[in-house]
C-alpha cells in the first residue's frame, strides 16, 4: 500500500470518529442553549456531509480500496445521510412553529 493510501485512510478514519465528540461537547450546559447548540449541531452536520463526500471521492476516484477504507466509506456516507436529515428536520421545525 502506498503512503498516500495510508494517509487518506487515516484521514477518513478520523473523519468517522470525530462526529462522536459531540456527545462529550453536549454535556456542558452552555452547549445546550439555543444559539450555541444549533451552531454546534449544524457545524457537526456540515462536517459529516463533507466527510461523506471526501470519503466517497477518495474511494471511487482516488482508488483507495482497502478494508478500512471500505468501512469508512459506508460509515461516512451513513453519517452524511443522517446529517442531511437532521438539518432538514431542524430547518423544518424552525419554520413550522
Amino acid at each position: 500500500m502506498k503512503i498516500r493510501d495510508r494517509i487518506v485512510t487515516a484521514v477518513c478514519i478520523l473523519m468517522a470518529i470525530i462526529p462522536w465528540t459531540i456527545l462529550i461537547l453536549r454535556q456542558h450546559a452552555w452547549a445546550l442553549e439555543s444559539p450555541t447548540g444549533e451552531i454546534i449541531i449544524f457545524s457537526y452536520a456540515a462536517f459529516m456531509v463533507i466527510s461523506g463526500i471526501f470519503t466517497t471521492i477518495c474511494y471511487s476516484k482516488g482508488k483507495v480500496k482497502n478494508t478500512a477504507m471500505r468501512l469508512c466509506a459506508v460509515v461516512n456516507v451513513i453519517y452524511a445521510i443522517a446529517a442531511v436529515c437532521i438539518v432538514g428536520w431542524s430547518v423544518y421545525s424552525m419554520f413550522v412553529k
